[in-house]
């Protein structure tokens, strides 16, 4: 890369995937019934590579400690005792805004829920809040792009699919999984954009019957069998058994009915398809059955 191109790559705005862990507002009284952060995690990514060039995560002491629980339903939830000696929010609050302005921002749900927390925080210490060039939100991005394949949206849910292990929803933690999570669906749609005929999700291929380049003495079989049953004239006509595209037709053909024994010698075929032929004719002159029969038993001798 030349040097107008290495300060064209400096210069691009870099993406910050951050995730809150707040409280959950109570009814009760307790925290105000309103939501206090209590975790900020952030990794700063280069759009290009991908790679974290930057991180930071704190614990935050909320203004009204009663809003963190005193214990967590998660093995690694946060507690009361956790947060008790944090720093405030208004103490990280420079930190914060420095992972946050002029970068895009990227999570999960964050235009529903963590952009606006951020919001609030500042404006609850009154100072004006960071400003993104952009957002992406994956929760949104994926649901239009890669579907519920998963079973549904939710990052744990997406995050098992792939194998990546289990969200332990703190956000340090859950905001490198967000990446990870993103890179796995952005591979299945590039590969499915590649060849979208074979593996366009949700798309069940059935091949043609006799499709396949090889056939099998149980597959003639059963083409037969199937072609047999599905012919309103399959009881008059004889099948041939599918062959190769590349390989020669067969010479003989396999009948579906049975043969009896013939009541006339072969050599002499070609006089019995004329006498039939004679037979049909006379018939439509006349319009006895007796007389029909009659021709018919004469043929034969």
């Amino acid at each position: 890369m030349n040097q107008e191109g290495n300060v064209a790559a400096s210069s691009a705005p870099q993406i910050v995937f951050f995730d809150l862990e707040t409280n959950v507002p109570s009814r009760c009284g307790s925290g105000g019934g309103r939501f206090h952060v209590l975790e900020f995690g952030a990794i700063v990514v280069c759009p290009r590579k991908l790679v974290e060039l930057e991180s930071y995560a704190t614990l935050i002491r909320p203004s009204d400690l009663s809003a963190a629980s005193v214990r967590s339903s998660r093995p690694e939830g946060i507690t009361r005792a956790a947060v008790a000696g944090a720093p405030t929010f208004e103490q990280v609050a420079d930190r914060i805004y420095a992972m946050l302005n002029g970068r895009i921002w990227a999570g999960h749900n964050i235009q529903r829920f963590d952009m606006v927390r951020i919001k609030e925080a500042f404006a609850e210490i009154g100072r004006p809040a960071p400003l993104p060039v952009g957002s992406i939100d994956s929760l949104g991005v994926l649901t239009q792009r890669f579907g519920r394949r998963a079973g549904n949206m939710k990052m744990a849910t997406l995050a098992e699919y792939f194998g990546l292990g289990q969200q332990k929803h703190r956000s340090l933690d859950d905001v490198r999984m967000n990446l990870e999570v993103l890179k796995h669906c952005a591979t299945v749609l590039f590969l499915e954009s590649s060849l979208p005929s074979v593996l366009s999700h949700g798309a069940h291929r059935e091949w043609p019957v006799g499709s396949s380049t090889v056939v099998t003495r149980s597959r003639s079989s059963q083409l037969i069998n199937e072609r047999f049953h599905n012919s309103s004239n399959c009881s008059n006509n004889a099948l041939t058994v599918p062959t190769p595209r590349k390989s020669p037709p067969s010479a003989t053909s396999i009948s579906l009915t049975y043969q009896r024994p013939l009541p006339y010698a072969r050599g002499s075929f070609g006089k019995v398809t004329e006498g039939v032929k004679n037979l049909l004719c006379r018939a439509q002159e006349t319009r006895s059955i007796t007389r029909l029969l009659r021709h018919s038993q004469s043929l034969f001798r």
